[in-house]
């Protein structure tokens, strides 16, 4: 590919800076000049048409192409499979963000963990809250117990809200004596 610069016209009645006005023939400066237009094709080294295209509607950039004729804003294109930040993946409510114990990076950092029954040797609750307020959930992890194993682990991970249960995971556990030989996982 070859690097060309584009002329410029360039007038403060448009947009521009009075002092750069220039003869109509005048190249863009690469490094303070931005180009003003509807929408931009691009093109490769076979194809020279209209399939490919970057424009805007309102505030949203949008983006179209042969295999997406449907524009996705640029929005939509972070918040899709191909481009999630740093900060959302920190704050995303999946379980493999908690398990082993909570939450961490990206989530309030009040969070207040409740065990019941309290101060027992073997727990059957434990439950991250939002706040000592107990008012929202954020995870949970449910514990059955056969004698001194636990047979059944269910967690469970609360939208925003606190009370819809977003994804949930259930291990059920054998055992030879104290001794795991077995785990089947369950995920809904």
């Amino acid at each position: 590919m070859d690097r060309v610069q584009a002329l410029k016209r360039e007038t403060a009645a448009l947009g521009g800076d009075a002092a750069d006005e220039q003869p109509w023939d005048a190249p863009i400066e690469p490094q303070e000049d931005a180009l003003e237009s509807a929408g931009l094709y691009i093109q490769d080294l076979s194809n020279r048409d209209e399939t490919t295209l970057i424009s805007r509607s309102g505030d949203d950039m949008l983006f179209r192409d042969v295999s997406n004729p449907t524009p996705a804003t640029l929005s939509d294109l972070i918040a899709g499979t191909g481009g999630l930040t740093e900060s959302g993946h920190r704050t995303l409510r999946q379980l493999i963000h908690f398990i082993d114990d909570g939450p961490a990076e990206g989530f309030v950092s009040a969070a207040y963990k409740e065990v019941l029954p309290s101060a027992a040797v073997f727990p059957t609750s434990a439950v991250w809250w939002e706040s000592v307020s107990k008012l929202k959930k954020i995870v949970e992890k449910l514990i059955t117990w056969t004698g001194v194993n636990p047979t059944t682990i269910v967690w469970k991970v609360y939208d925003t809200d606190g009370t819809t249960v977003l994804a949930t995971v259930t291990d059920t556990i054998s055992y030879s004596g104290v001794f795991e030989t077995t785990r089947t996982r369950a995920i809904a």
